[in-house]
């Protein structure tokens, strides 16, 4: 359900049994070109409604461990009855994740704690909650929209008018983190809500690969192609820009309803790019 942190790339389309609509998945993360290890870790459980993008701070070891507990936080929702209880169980997972990494920070007399960007699917409705600056975007009728705003310094400066665009661009502490699961005693997360259309797209992603690509870039990898294949472009892209963070990237795209669509693609094996391992898809 959820990619290892230390695979490249995995592949698994699948029908989300709790939305309406049908729903293909695509994921991938990176270490990127200068740093040894990779912090992020991500989710992918469309059965469960629930796909995530962690983006761990605290450094190396601390910083993938915070990430890792987000994603293992989240992948223990279960089935939810309703938009309701799932929103009850993910708050819940986020309070456990808070818990944890703030004792853990206390106990260390320093920080860590986690970016978290989530999208959930229940039949025809979808919400996304975020803290930190992993993004969630929306494709809709050929245009893209960032559905979460970045928890930075620089961002908050813009938005009460004190920098503008080019000194946001310029300033020294743009992407220093305001909000993220563990760095206080209770987590904060903004939400984002609303219905689900067929051909919507949804990109969520760590701040490893907007550093490096653009909206409009985003929009031509994942507007129309397959989830997987608009992934691994994207990561290709960033590794060609220099990729000096890690990347991680997840896509789902919502089919025509499930009910008119064909039978769910059976589970295959796949060769994963640059490791000659197999990986079973969902």
């Amino acid at each position: 359900m959820r990619r290892p942190s230390d695979m490249p790339g995995a592949y698994g389309p699948a029908v989300a049994a709790t939305s309406g609509l049908r729903i293909e998945a695509g994921f991938v993360t990176h270490p990127g070109k200068v740093r040894a290890e990779n912090e992020d870790d991500c989710l992918v459980a469309p059965d469960l409604g629930v796909f995530a993008v962690a983006d761990g701070m605290g450094g190396h070891s601390d910083g993938a461990l915070a990430s890792a507990t987000v994603v293992e936080a989240l992948s223990s929702i279960g089935s939810a009855v309703s938009p309701s209880d799932l929103m009850a169980r993910l708050e819940d997972r986020i309070l456990r994740a808070n818990a944890a990494l703030w004792s853990l920070g206390q106990a260390q007399g320093g920080v860590v704690g986690s970016t978290a960007a989530v999208l959930l699917l229940f039949g025809n409705d979808f919400a996304c909650l975020w803290s930190g600056d992993s993004r969630v975007y929306r494709i809709r009728d050929r245009a893209i929209v960032q559905l979460t705003r970045d928890h930075t310094e620089g961002r908050d400066l813009f938005e009460r008018g004190v920098l503008s665009a080019a000194e946001m661009a310029a300033w020294p502490r743009r992407h220093v983190i305001t909000k993220a699961v563990g760095v206080r005693d209770r987590p904060e997360m903004d939400l984002e809500q609303g219905a689900l259309r067929a051909g919507d797209v949804f990109v969520i992603c760590s701040d490893g690969l907007t550093g490096h690509v653009t909206d409009a870039d985003i929009l031509l990898a994942a507007g129309t192609s397959a989830p997987q294949w608009a992934c691994d472009a994207l990561l290709e892209l960033t590794l060609a820009r220099g990729a000096t963070d890690n990347v991680t990237i997840v896509i789902v795209r919502c089919g025509q309803p499930v009910e008119a669509a064909a039978p769910p693609i059976a589970a295959t094996t796949v060769a994963i790019p640059g490791t000659g391992a197999p990986r079973r898809s969902l």
